[in-house]
C-alpha cells in the first residue's frame, strides 16, 4: 500500500506532466500556420531594433571619427542635413539634389512579402521580413523581392522573420524586382522624394522585431534575371584630390562658395531609361571644377579615380538650370 505522501508526490509529478502536455500543445498550435492558428504579433507593441549605419562594420563613405560628428549609435538621422543630401548638377546642366546612402554592393538583400495563395494578393497588415541590418553579414539598402504564399486563413503577423517563414514550408518565389529600402533608426528624417513620393517612416519586421526604414521609388528597379543592383555613372571632385594627403571624401564635395551647390554630374535622372540610384563613382581633378558645367564638360574633366565605388544615392529633385547659382 502507497503511503499518503507517496500518493501525494505522484499526484504532482503526474500534474507536471499534464501541464507540460498542455504546454507542448499550445506550442504545436502556435505553430500551425498552415491551419491559420499561429498567434498573431502586434507590431506597435513589438521592441524595435537598435540600427547603426555609420559604425566601422556599416559606414564606409561615412564611418563616424570623433572629429566628423556623425550621429551615435541608434540616434534619429536628419538626412535632409549635410553630409546627407548634395546639390549636384543634371546632364543638361540643370540642379539635382539627392541622398547619400553610402556604399553598398552590387549584390541585392533579400525581403520578403507575403501573399495569398489563391489571388496572390498581399496579406492586408502584413509587416514586409528581412534578414540582415547594417553592419550584419549580407546587409543591402537595395532588395530583392520575394513574394511567399501563405493559405487564405493566414492570419497578418503570425509570421515575423525568415526562419518562421522557412520553419512555416511556405513556398517562396524569387522576382527580379527590387526595391531601395535603407535600414534607419527609429525617428529618422529624409522629407525630400521626386514628384509626391511617399517619405514616411516604414516598418519591418527582423527576427521578431521591428526595423524602420525609408522607401525610394523614383523608378523601377529590376535586376534583368541576373540577381545584381544595376548602376549608373556619376562624376565627382572633392575639395582636396584623393592623391592628395587629407584628400577624398574626407575633405568634403568641392561646392561654390556660401552654397550646397557642386559640380557632382550623374550621366542620368529618374526620368532616363539607364537611371539607377546605385552611383558607380568616378573622380575628376578638382583642377577641372570651374568648366564643368553639364554632362558634356565633365566628360572632358581629367579622371583621377574611375568606377572607385557603388553609392545608394537617390534623386529627389531635378530642377532648370534657373536653379543653378554659379
Amino acid at each position: 500500500m502507497r503511503s499518503l505522501s507517496s500518493t501525494v508526490t505522484l499526484g504532482i509529478f503526474a500534474g507536471a506532466l499534464l501541464c507540460a502536455d498542455i504546454a507542448l500543445a499550445a506550442d504545436s498550435m502556435a505553430g500551425m500556420t498552415g491551419m491559420g492558428k499561429r498567434m498573431a504579433m502586434d507590431p506597435a507593441k513589438a521592441e524595435i531594433v537598435p540600427i547603426d549605419r555609420f559604425s566601422d562594420k556599416a559606414g564606409h563613405l561615412q564611418l563616424r571619427t570623433a572629429a566628423n560628428g556623425l550621429p551615435g549609435p541608434n540616434e534619429p538621422v536628419d538626412f535632409d542635413q549635410g553630409p546627407f543630401i548634395t546639390q549636384g548638377i543634371a546632364p543638361d546642366g540643370g540642379v539635382v539634389k539627392y541622398y547619400n546612402f553610402d556604399v553598398q554592393s552590387t549584390k541585392p538583400a533579400q525581403i520578403y512579402i507575403l501573399v495569398r495563395e489563391n489571388d496572390g494578393k498581399p496579406v492586408t497588415g502584413q509587416l514586409h521580413i528581412v534578414d540582415a541590418i547594417p553592419g550584419e553579414p549580407g546587409y543591402n539598402d537595395f532588395r530583392r523581392i520575394n513574394r511567399v504564399k501563405v493559405p487564405q486563413d493566414y492570419t497578418a503577423n503570425s509570421v515575423t522573420s525568415l526562419d518562421g517563414i522557412r520553419k512555416a514550408g511556405y513556398a517562396t518565389e524569387p522576382t527580379d524586382t527590387l526595391v531601395n529600402y535603407p535600414l534607419v533608426p527609429d525617428g529618422s528624417k529624409a522629407s525630400h522624394r521626386l514628384g509626391h513620393g511617399d517619405n514616411r517612416l516604414h516598418s519591418a519586421w527582423y527576427r521578431g522585431k521591428i526595423v524602420k526604414y525609408f522607401a525610394f521609388d523614383e523608378k523601377e528597379l529590376s535586376s534583368g534575371g541576373t540577381d545584381t543592383v544595376p548602376v549608373s555613372p556619376i562624376y565627382v571632385t572633392f575639395n582636396v584630390n584623393p592623391d592628395q594627403p587629407g584628400g577624398g571624401p574626407g575633405s568634403g564635395f568641392k561646392t561654390e562658395p556660401k552654397s550646397m551647390q557642386t559640380h557632382n554630374v550623374p550621366l542620368t535622372i529618374p526620368s532616363d531609361m539607364g537611371y539607377s540610384p546605385l552611383w558607380l563613382v568616378s573622380v575628376y581633378d578638382n583642377s577641372d571644377w570651374s568648366m564643368v558645367r553639364n554632362l558634356s564638360t565633365v566628360l572632358q574633366a581629367k579622371v583621377l579615380a574611375p568606377a572607385v565605388a557603388t553609392v545608394n544615392c537617390p534623386i529627389v529633385h531635378v530642377g532648370s538650370m534657373d536653379e543653378m547659382k554659379m
